[in-house]
């Protein structure tokens, strides 16, 4: 069995991540970017598949970590019986090439060492050969390359086709191993002081949190899930991918594992909602360009994801000699759903601009004429049924939630041009829109017998999504039809059961949809099996709930959803409560962001709108 998700730690450049266990083992890592295959895959198959362990020869040893300060440095202290050791983790923002820099230093006593270095290049697959350079390992095989070091230099061995080494740290002494990828065709990279790369990388990371502007409550929180935001944010181009790795299981078992190595453009309202708020307009430019550029071209090729650098093609394929994370295959790499109609993501890329020209980003000759050519697409197609927010892989409905962000693109649009006469507008035919969407999705996407809206026309399945109506302004909190939806979400989409430890009382934790129809059938997704509480879902509950008016359950949901961090203050895409698991790809920038929002709404503090 594979080590429960929460138990991962992550470390990062700002461009690519690795996962390091809570057992000293870096157990996923693409290099050289997010998108690269992993030369580490133990994650979603075994220790065959690729890891880098570094811990104390006593498998008694017990250990505790923290990040050092607000950074992406590792700390793990580890005791055993005859010392303790601290095992320091960080990726240094490159210069030319990635590196990773793994510091032991003996805090008491002596311990006793070992270092378990398996590559394996394209997930898992091949491998490398490897070599001795001078004072270096060198591992090779095809495009890739990685080079290992250690200072002072530490007795490496060959054994089970992995690198291996065992020392013994004292007190006051310090062994720096360094590994750097670099592309096979081309000489190694110099070499980084890793003592000096450890400084500068604490000093990029204090100098940047250091700018957060929120002074709420719960501020430790919030600058833990803005610096993992930032985290996963590809430097070099802007784009934020939804998390570092793929095929982390919705459900243990099941096939419900997805990549999510790749930039979403719903992403970008929330994102730079977040990021404006607490006063980060650097990456929200750097965001708000990358969308441009994306969605440049004609508005019927929109597409609802791209690579980290715009790329279109995703195409999906399956990995089959990776058994998936606790036999939870297939282990995926691409998204078919990039293929998808998600006539949603209209609205929300106008709303992103939006929200950047609202907050004094300088605006961008081309982007107002992007912005009318979406709308005038959107004004011909609005009325599609598509796959909706969750991409499902259904058939095509008019989903309740798509609709309302059409409602909120054709919003946008008329409040940036009554608000800047100067910019051409089409506003009667855009408010004549506007008017329609909404009196039809009151008429047809609202059920008055239960009092709710539904997930699609004539459903009686519900959508947290729909909980989103308030915060996009459709519909404002105190409306009847918006209590009576908040309501009908709590009751029929809220898990019932709690971890050990709750007494089994409800959680509050909310699912996305139903997962299966009353007669068995799967649900509109089209995919069989269950899931557990969506994490950002659960923190729209808690924003609906202070919005309409119930304050105190709004702040009780979110000190429960706070708890439910890791000890590190990360989290996944999903939450188990029955066995008090974290589920999904982790850390997921959609649970961050979704909890940045709300501590902004706690604290009843103004967010960028």
């Amino acid at each position: 069995m594979h080590p429960p998700i929460e138990d991962y730690a992550l470390i990062g450049d700002l461009q690519t991540a690795g996962l390091v266990g809570r057992d000293g083992s870096i157990d996923w890592l693409c290099l050289p970017r997010f998108d690269s295959a992993a030369c580490f895959a133990a994650l979603l198959g075994n220790r065959d598949n690729g890891h880098w362990r570094l811990a104390p020869a006593d498998h008694e040893a017990r250990a505790e970590r923290s990040y050092r300060g607000d950074s992406l440095v590792l700390d793990t202290e580890w005791t055993t019986g005859t010392g303790r050791v601290r095992v320091t983790d960080f990726m240094p923002q490159r210069d030319r090439a990635p590196d990773v820099v793994r510091i032991v230093e003996g805090l008491e006593g002596s311990v006793e060492m070992r270092g378990v270095l398996r590559l394996r290049f394209d997930y898992g697959r091949v491998v490398p050969w490897v070599r001795h350079v001078e004072d270096c390992r060198v591992a090779v095989a095809g495009p890739d390359s990685v080079w290992l070091h250690a200072e002072p230099e530490v007795t490496t061995y060959g054994q089970g086709f992995s690198t291996r080494s065992d020392f013994t740290v004292e007190a006051g002494e310090k062994f720096a191993f360094i590994l750097t990828w670099h592309p096979s065709h081309q000489p190694c990279p110099r070499r980084i002081d890793p003592y000096d790369a450890l400084q500068c990388t604490l000093d990029d990371w204090k100098q940047w949190a250091a700018h957060c502007t929120y002074e709420g409550p719960h501020r430790d929180a919030v600058i833990r899930s803005l610096i993992t935001l930032k985290a996963l944010i590809y430097a070099p181009t802007g784009g934020i991918v939804a998390a570092p790795t793929t095929s982390l299981p919705e459900e243990i078992g099941g096939v419900r594992n997805w990549d999510y190595r790749y930039c979403w453009l719903r992403d970008a309202t929330l994102t730079l909602n977040a990021l404006l708020s607490a006063g980060y307009t650097e990456e929200a430019a750097a965001w708000r360009d990358w969308l441009l550029r994306a969605v440049a071209g004609s508005p019927a090729d929109l597409q609802i994801m791209y690579g980290l650098a715009g790329e279109r093609r995703l195409p999906e394929a399956e990995l089959p000699w990776l058994e998936g994370y606790s036999g939870s295959a297939p282990v995926r790499i691409g998204n078919a759903a990039v293929d998808q109609l998600q006539l949603d993501v209209y609205g929300e890329v106008l709303d992103s601009l939006f929200l950047a020209r609202h907050a004094g980003l300088e605006d961008k000759p081309h982007a107002w004429n992007i912005q009318c050519a979406l709308l005038a697409f959107l004004q011909k197609n609005w009325r599609e049924p598509d796959e909706g927010l969750w991409e499902v892989r259904g058939p095509r409905r008019h989903f309740v939630h798509s609709k309302v962000m059409a409602w909120a693109a054709a919003d946008r649009a008329i409040r940036t041009a009554e608000a800047h006469p100067r910019l051409k507008a089409d506003l009667d035919g855009w408010r004549e829109m506007r008017d329609e969407v909404h009196r039809e999705v009151c008429e047809k996407g609202y059920d008055p017998e239960r009092g709710t809206f539904t997930q699609y026309y004539g459903s009686e399945e519900l959508d947290a999504a729909t909980l989103l109506i308030p915060r996009v302004g459709f519909l404002p909190g105190d409306d009847p039809r918006v209590i009576g939806t908040v309501d009908a979400v709590r009751r029929e989409l809220t898990l019932p059961h709690g971890p050990e430890g709750m007494g089994g009382a409800p959680t509050g934790l909310v699912r996305r949809y139903s997962a299966q129809h009353a007669d068995g059938e799967h649900a509109t997704d089209g995919l069989p099996g269950e899931e557990g509480a969506f994490l950002v879902c659960s923190f729209w509950l808690a924003d609906a709930l202070y919005l309409t008016g119930r304050q105190t359950e709004a702040r009780e949901l979110f000190d429960r959803l706070l708890d439910l961090r890791t000890d590190l203050g990360l989290l996944a895409e999903e939450y188990d409560p029955a066995s008090g698991c974290q589920l999904g790809n982790f850390p997921q920038a959609f649970s961050h962001v979704g909890l940045i929002g709300t501590a902004f709404t706690m604290a009843g503090l103004p967010k960028a709108d």
